[in-house]
This record gives structure tokens, sequence and C-alpha cells, in this order.
């Protein structure tokens, strides 16, 4: 089926690891523009050589801070530049330290309330001002199940991807009558697999300091799917949210894909 990315101009922040580094392939393969947001360059150099060999037209990286507005105007300026305009922005940001709340200090919960929260905020209001002149667009956020069920060790992050949640449906009943589609992908436990798929800034630089082997194996076994995620999982629901040809019609969304972990109706 074509989705109908061909030569579209799509951003992805976060692009350098994990889910950002497979939503940017995929969309790739899709032969989309890519403009690749992160502060890792080395990383996301490499990722968008690795965009260019697997289908893209153009792949340029640019380094960005999301929690700063200026190196995000220059970011999505750039896609505009290069590409013609703004199709499609992935929010694929995201960082968090596991921590039980009463061990954690202010100056972690500033953090990852800017990194997380913030960071989606600025891209967003930067994008929209791209998006509602040309009347059309798609912005996905990536959240996490968190946000949907507590989960010891991710409060603060938690509560900060929820606020994602309620900002992206707010975003999408003010913009929907621009054509302008906003959804939020919501995954649970998404490990890469293996080194190449996250640089040196990632959380998962170190998986044992995320999980350790024993404790991914019971999160697996706790799933109905019996199986933890992985980047490719994430990318493909962005993947299907971003596409007007097959969801079109569908905004103001959060979706799970977490194997089953939350089942909301």
């Amino acid at each position: 089926m074509d989705l109908e990315f061909q030569g579209k101009s799509v951003v992805v922040t976060g692009a350098g690891s994990n889910i950002g580094r497979a939503v940017a392939l995929t969309f790739a393969r899709e032969g989309a523009a890519l403009t690749l947001g992160d502060i890792d360059q080395e990383q996301t150099e490499r990722v968008a050589e690795q965009a260019t060999i697997a289908g893209a037209p153009s792949a340029q990286f640019v380094r960005t801070d999301v929690t700063d507005l200026a190196q995000v105007e220059e970011l999505i300026g750039a896609a505009n530049d290069e590409h013609g305009g703004v199709d499609v922005l992935v929010n694929c940001v995201g960082w968090d330290k596991l921590m039980y709340f009463t061990d954690t200090e202010p100056e972690l919960w500033q953090r990852i309330i800017d990194i997380n929260y913030v960071g989606v905020l600025n891209c967003t209001r930067v994008a929209l001002q791209y998006m509602i002149p040309q009347e059309g667009g798609s912005i996905v956020s990536i959240s996490s199940d968190a946000s949907r069920q507590g989960e010891p060790r991710e409060a603060v992050y938690g509560g900060v991807k929820a606020a994602i949640n309620s900002f992206m449906k707010t975003i999408a009943k003010e913009n929907g009558r621009a054509g302008i589609r906003c959804n939020v992908v919501c995954p649970g436990v998404t490990i890469p697999e293996d080194d190449e798929e996250v640089g040196e800034t990632s959380m998962w630089r170190d998986k044992d300091s995320m999980f350790t082997p024993e404790q991914l194996d019971k999160v697996a076994r706790a799933l109905p799917l019996r199986k933890v995620g992985r980047p490719q999982d994430i990318a493909n629901a962005v993947l299907f949210l971003a596409s007007d040809a097959v969801a079109g019609h569908v905004t103001g969304q959060v979706l799970s894909v977490s194997g089953g972990y939350t089942m909301i109706g």
C-alpha cells in the first residue's frame, strides 16, 4: 500500500537512537525527505547516511537541543528551506532516570520536564507556524504507557508524558480546521536490538542501568504478547498515524503500542 510519503518533508527529533532512529529509517524506506534533529551529531549523521541508502531522497542533520526554542526554529526552518515545507513532525525525544520519587531532587524533575515536555511544546509551536499556512500536516508525539498507568520509578516521567497526551488532544482540536492531525503513540518497554541503535547520549547506552536481563524477562512474561517492544514496533505505529492515506480521519488519539500492557477502551 502506498502511504503517500514520497517526497514529503518529515522532521524527526531524537532521531539518533532507538525509537527515533527506527522512525527516521522507516520514513526513509517510504521515500520521505528527512530533517533529523538530535544532540548527538556523530550518531545522527550516521542515521542520515543510512536513511539515504534506505531510500530517502534527502536526509539532513541539524544539531538540536529541543529545550532551546532558537535551535528548534533552526531545525524546522531547515526542513522548510531544503524540502519546501513541513508535512510531518515526529516528537521522539525522551529521557528518564529510573528512581523512586522519594530518591529524586527538583533538579532531576526539571530536567525530565524540559526534555520530555518543553521540547514537545517548542517543536509543535514552530511546526504549526509552517503547517497552518499550508493548510495541512501531521504531528505524532511519542509518549509512554507510564502516562496511562502509574509505573514505579517513573513518577515525574509518567506525569509529564500524561501532559503530552492532553496537550496533543488540545492541539488537534485547535488546528483540525487547518487540516492538521495530531496523535500520540504510547510505547511500553521498548529496547534497542543492538548497540548500533543507540548513541553516547542515549539513556539506553547502558541497558543494564535501565533494566537487568532478569527484569526484562519478567516484564515480557507479564505482557499478554509475552515480549518487550522493539523500536520498529513503534515506528510502524507512527507511520500509520502520520499517513493521510490510511489515517486521514484519525486525530486526537492516544495509541498504546506495548504488547497489551494497557488496554484502554
